[in-house]
């Protein structure tokens, strides 16, 4: 283990010293992610918003609020690195869109993320948060579109859950889909409740 926690410090080194990031550690950001090689869940997100950004805390905000309530986790537990590992595409905040916030740097999350997943040899579940983690973690498992993947979602299970993003600007598709809270997010919710009485 001591190897692998090495290993982890190094790309966390990477991360700091890589020129693709030094404008956002010269305006004094820290990558945001948490990670233990105990952890038995992944969550993979987009990217920080901007208020976890400022906050210095991942998903410090009404959509980590609405994450949480999906998940069943309390933040005693998604906190808890030992437990949770939490593992955004981008872990800098990328900035403000046109429709939103900008997509994660797929110069970014290509060169580190599945080094340090590769790592963590005890996950027994991985939360695909959103299209853009899903379309990297399933790769060509994923269907036509984000609606499509996640009504598919017991063909992932009981490795992988997938959720559309909780942000709060999501209610048109929520509203849209009913059967996600009714039907989907019940069997996430006893998954994670398997998972979680094993700690």
């Amino acid at each position: 283990m001591a190897k692998e926690n090495k290993a982890l410090q190094l790309i966390h080194d990477e991360i700091l010293n890589d020129p693709q990031n030094r404008a956002f550690i010269d305006a004094g950001q820290m990558p945001l992610y948490q990670v233990s090689l105990t952890a038995k869940i992944i969550i993979i997100g987009q990217a920080p918003g901007n208020e976890a950004m400022l906050k210095r805390k991942a998903w410090a905000d009404k959509s980590g609020a609405r994450l949480k309530e999906w998940l069943n986790l309390n933040d005693d537990i998604f906190y808890d690195a030992s437990k949770v590992a939490i593992l955004p595409l981008d872990f800098f905040y990328p900035g403000k869109g046109k429709s939103g916030d900008l997509p994660p740097r797929p110069s970014f999350y290509n060169k580190y993320l599945m080094r340090i997943v590769s790592l963590l040899k005890e996950i027994e579940l991985i939360v695909l948060v959103g299209g853009y983690a899903q379309k990297f973690y399933l790769k060509d498992r994923v269907k036509e579109n984000l609606t499509a993947t996640i009504k598919a979602y017991e063909k992932y299970l009981p490795r992988v859950i997938v959720l559309p993003h909780p942000s709060p600007l999501n209610f048109r598709w929520l509203n849209k889909n009913p059967w996600f809270m009714n039907e989907t997010l019940p069997r996430v919710k006893e998954r994670m409740n398997e998972v979680i009485s094993s700690f």
